[in-house]
C-alpha cells in the first residue's frame, strides 16, 4: 500500500462528507444528510442547538469543562472532536464526542440506569424463609 491510500483510508466521513465539509455548514443545512427522526428534530429546535454548540466553543476556549443535563441535543458535527460532561441523574458522565456519534443524542451515551447486582434473597422472598420469619 502506498502512502497516499493509507491516508485516504483514515479520513473519516459522514454519508460521503468528509468532517472538515460538514463542520463548515450550517445546523440546518447538516439536517439534510441525518436520519428522518434526528433531522426533524434539529429543525424544529435548530436555536437550541446552536447555541448548545456556541456554549461548547465558548467554554473550550476558556478552558472549561463542558457540563450539561440537555440529554435530548442531536450531535452535529460541530460537537465532534469536543469532550461533554453529560449528566445521568446522579453523577457526569465523560463523554469523547466522535464521528460515528453524528445524528445520535447526548443521553445516549450516558446510561441512566446501572447493572443490578443482587446479593441472596432477602427474608420473606421464599416460602422457606417466610416459615423462619414466624
Amino acid at each position: 500500500m502506498t502512502e497516499e491510500v493509507k491516508i485516504r483510508s483514515k479520513e473519516l466521513k459522514y454519508r460521503g462528507k468528509s468532517v472538515e465539509e460538514l463542520q463548515a455548514l450550517d445546523v440546518r443545512e447538516v439536517a439534510k444528510y441525518l436520519p428522518a427522526r434526528s433531522r426533524r428534530s434539529i429543525l424544529r429546535h435548530f436555536d437550541v442547538v446552536e447555541k448548545f454548540t456556541k456554549r461548547c466553543e465558548m467554554k473550550e476556549m476558556k478552558n472549561k469543562k463542558i457540563r450539561t443535563h440537555l440529554r435530548d441535543i442531536v450531535i452535529v458535527p460541530k460537537l465532534v472532536g469536543k469532550t461533554i460532561e453529560i449528566y445521568d441523574g446522579k453523577n457526569y458522565q465523560i463523554v469523547q464526542i466522535t464521528v460515528e456519534m453524528i445524528g445520535h443524542r447526548l443521553g445516549e451515551f450516558a446510561q441512566t440506569r446501572k447493572r443490578v447486582a443482587h446479593s441472596s434473597a432477602g427474608v420473606g422472598a421464599t416460602k422457606g424463609s417466610r416459615a423462619a420469619k414466624k
